[in-house]
């Protein structure tokens, strides 16, 4: 049986600050006061599962420690004719060392390099693909609630609008003739694997 999440103060497992805005904008209608694990100084621990939710519970038991109930996501875009990849692997498709050293991540290498995948295929690829997010919610004492959402849709190129993070200027929900990058957050947060794995949360703790 799931536990409640009373209002109060949740760390929010993340320091994607694109991520940390769509995840407090889901929560703030439920009195959640969401504080960035970046905000409370917690280091960002390695990434070692091989699937969302093993990444997602390393990341919220990580928080957890804070002494707050954490939540973490774990969310990535499985492409079909790529046997499912970035999958856990898609932020590390756009890491990359700057000319001073700093790493970061260049989203529109990583698009590109999908894109080139997809290329050597030939013109009719199978273009199909899905964003998944797992939601892990673990609290101090150590229980722990995991959820699971997905949007399916197509990739398409080049790359559209402004409005989105990651790979959203390539993602094309079904249904719909807009990339993710084009549609306003208030109306991606509707559709979005986020909104999906969110929609099971708060059937569940709140």
């Amino acid at each position: 049986m799931s536990r409640k999440l009373s209002p109060g103060k949740l760390v929010i497992a993340s320091h994607n600050q694109g991520k940390v805005r769509e995840i407090r904008d889901l929560l703030t209608p439920y009195g959640i006061e969401p504080i960035s694990a970046g905000e409370l100084g917690l280091p960002e621990p390695e990434e070692t599962g091989t699937t969302f939710a093993e990444n997602a519970l390393l990341k919220a038991r990580a928080a957890a420690s804070a002494g707050h109930p954490a939540l973490s996501d774990d969310s990535g875009l499985e492409v079909a004719a790529l046997g499912g990849r970035p999958g856990v692997y898609t932020a590390d498709w756009a890491e990359r060392q700057w000319f001073e050293g700093e790493p970061g991540r260049d989203w529109y290498m990583a698009m590109g390099k999908v894109e080139g995948l997809l290329a050597e295929q030939g013109p009719s690829v199978d273009r199909a693909a899905a964003f998944v997010c797992t939601l892990a919610l673990v609290w101090p004492d150590g229980h722990e609630e995991v959820f699971e959402g997905r949007v399916d849709g197509s990739l398409t190129w080049p790359p559209r609008g402004t409005l989105g993070f990651g790979y959203d200027p390539v993602f094309v929900p079904t249904g719909s003739p807009r990339t993710f990058a084009e549609i306003a957050p208030e109306a991606k947060h509707a559709v979005s694997h986020r909104a999906d794995a969110f929609r099971k949360l708060v059937a569940a703790v709140f």
